[in-house]
């Protein structure tokens, strides 16, 4: 089973960090396969930023999405320039106070968090990419919350983790609601991993 997924919005938002831990969580700590590509636009900071990500339970020939089955967006050019690229039938999940959704087929997912205010609550603005993580664990069970955790612990310093954590909980918890909330039907494959450990 494979899984194209696009994080997008600018510099500064942690996209790239997000994309990995997806990544590790997929490859590292849940015996999967993943690629991941990234993009920069001409500033480093506030400048358009997206990473491609592909997880799959078997080896990845072509390492870019073509139609993304989750799109994760955190500004308003990123949804303006990704949107209409994702799969009719996909997940599109947006930073509710920064992206306002228009024009998208009826049969696209759609969940917003308030991930940057979210993360302001927390104490720390930076970890609102980890808000979106976790957000985006609860409502796509393709990999395991202990494998989520596990690539977290490898990709954040430890003087940051608990609060790391703290962000990641935070935006499972809100993923749980929104998932009970909408009643996401089984075909979006957010049921059960997509593979398990070996």
């Amino acid at each position: 089973m494979l899984t194209e997924i696009r994080f997008a919005g600018f510099g500064g938002q942690g996209i790239l960090l997000a994309a990995n831990i997806v990544g590790k969580a997929a490859a590292l700590f849940q015996g999967g396969h993943a690629t991941l590509t990234q993009s920069y636009g001409p500033e480093a900071r506030g400048g358009a930023s997206s990473a491609q990500l592909l997880i799959s339970d078997e080896p990845i020939l072509y390492p870019y999405t073509t139609q993304e089955d989750i799109l994760v967006v955190l500004s308003q050019e990123a949804f303006a320039k990704f949107a209409p690229g994702m799969k009719p039938t996909g997940l599109l999940i947006v930073e509710e106070e920064l992206v306002r959704v228009s024009d998208l087929p009826p049969t696209v997912h759609v969940f917003s968090i308030p991930a940057t205010r979210l993360a302001e609550e927390l104490g720390k603005r930076v970890v609102l990419n980890v808000v979106i993580v976790g957000f985006l664990a609860a409502l796509t069970h393709i990999i395991t919350k202990e494998a989520y955790l596990e690539a977290l612990k490898a990709s954040v310093p430890k003087a940051l983790l608990d609060l790391n954590l703290r962000a990641f909980e935070k935006g499972y918890a809100c993923g749980l609601s929104a998932r009970q909330r909408e009643a996401l039907p089984e075909e979006t494959a957010v049921s059960e991993p997509a593979w398990s450990e070996p």
